[in-house]
């Protein structure tokens, strides 16, 4: 008898042990795994103000976050078949609460304003606040007017409001 207990209080308090155990390891927090935006997403389509949908090869473009790089290139043309591109290089840093960018190189190609090819080395630099909620990560672009991106999951937008709001989609 005596041996049965003592075997019914080892079990006992193995698994009270146990069990407190397992209340400690749920309750301890787990790391928050930081935000990313890391990696190349190509540009899907394009909605204008006035309801039009562009796609590709109408409009195409291909942007990079790797490593502390971003690499932007867009091209579109108007009605009329004038062009419009942009070739951007930046280094840019994202915490999760705020993304900051230096402009490496700029060359923006408007024949539809009449301005042409133009390139900016100046390096202008910018910061602004970044929005988390769950898996959404929303910002507006600090340098050169542009436009406000949300990223959910493998796809963002990016939003100049009463121009166009772009689809992106990770490709990598």
């Amino acid at each position: 008898m005596r041996f049965e207990h003592r075997i019914s209080s080892v079990l006992v308090s193995l698994g009270l042990g146990s069990f407190a155990l397992g209340i400690g390891q749920t309750a301890t927090a787990q790391p928050a795994i930081a935000p990313s935006i890391e990696g190349s997403y190509r540009l899907v389509s394009r909605e204008l103000a006035d309801g039009t949908k562009q796609q590709p090869p109408d409009v195409v473009g291909l942007i990079t976050f790797s490593h502390g790089y971003r690499n932007f290139n867009i091209y579109w043309h108007d009605a009329k078949g004038k062009r419009f591109s942009i070739s951007y290089i930046a280094t840019y840093k994202f915490t999760g609460q705020e993304y900051s960018e230096k402009s490496v190189y700029m060359m923006v190609n408007d024949e539809i304003g009449g301005k042409g090819l133009s390139y900016d080395l100046s390096g202008p630099s910018g910061t602004s606040k970044v929005t988390v909620s769950g898996a959404r990560i929303s910002f507006q672009y600090p340098n050169y007017g542009e436009p406000a991106v949300v990223f959910e999951g493998k796809t963002f937008t990016a939003t100049r409001p009463g121009v166009f709001v772009d689809h992106w989609e990770k490709v990598k």
